[in-house]
């Protein structure tokens, strides 16, 4: 049995209280990562968790990089054929999630995914490296390969066809928008006394905000 439970740690760099806050979560979850891209944070500052429902009716995560955020939601693109695909497409209401080390600092949304237009997911594969692009192209997202040499002789063939070439994004592929419905904001304190606060979306589309106990 490996013992775990003295694996503590001590939040000590900062606060937040309900003094100078915003009336919206997006301008504080701007604020949060413009400091923690100034912090000199080692990771990928827009990596995040993003957990929908399996059809198997099981709750499935994993780590996937934002790429914008505005004062609608957060996008992301994937494979609309994979796993959290076909999740999304069952039951839109997900998860995303931020854990910044460097800061001591979490932040929990839900919301709703929709599509983005084609238009906008067009512009963002053509941004993409002719690499990246061919990657999309070339993996049937979350389904069973015979093998890794199967991905890589299908992605050398990809690359004949497409050398020097412009790569049609595939419709498989483009951005979803989560709507927030509820965003927190989790910072660390000393004690186990850690601040929770929580924007609710409300019917008139103004934020409600609380404090959560730790």
């Amino acid at each position: 049995m490996s013992d775990l439970s003295n694996y503590r740690k001590s939040y000590e760099k900062s606060e937040l209280t309900e003094q100078h806050l915003p009336e919206d979560p997006i301008t504080l979850f701007k604020k949060w990562f413009i400091e923690v891209e100034e912090s000199g944070s080692r990771g990928e500052v827009n990596a995040m968790t993003v957990s929908t429902i399996g059809l198997d009716g099981f709750p499935n995560s994993r780590v996937v990089l934002l790429k914008q955020y505005t004062h609608e939601g957060f996008i992301f693109f994937t494979n609309y054929n994979s796993n959290k695909g076909r999740a999304i497409e069952a039951n839109p209401n997900i998860c995303l999630s931020f854990f910044w080390q460097e800061m001591e600092r979490q932040v929990i949304i839900k919301g709703v995914a929709e599509k983005i237009s084609a238009n906008t997911s067009d512009g963002y594969f053509e941004s993409r490296p002719h690499g990246s692009q061919l990657g999309a192209v070339v993996s049937p997202q979350s389904q069973v390969v015979p093998s890794r040499n199967y991905l890589e002789d299908n992605l050398k063939a990809l690359e004949a066809e497409f050398e020097g070439k412009e790569v049609p994004r595939p419709g498989h592929w483009g951005g979803y928008l989560v709507k927030p419905v509820s965003v927190e904001f989790w910072q660390g304190r000393p004690n186990r006394l850690h601040d929770r606060i929580r924007f609710i979306l409300q019917e008139d589309f103004a934020w409600k905000i609380e404090r959560l106990a730790p």
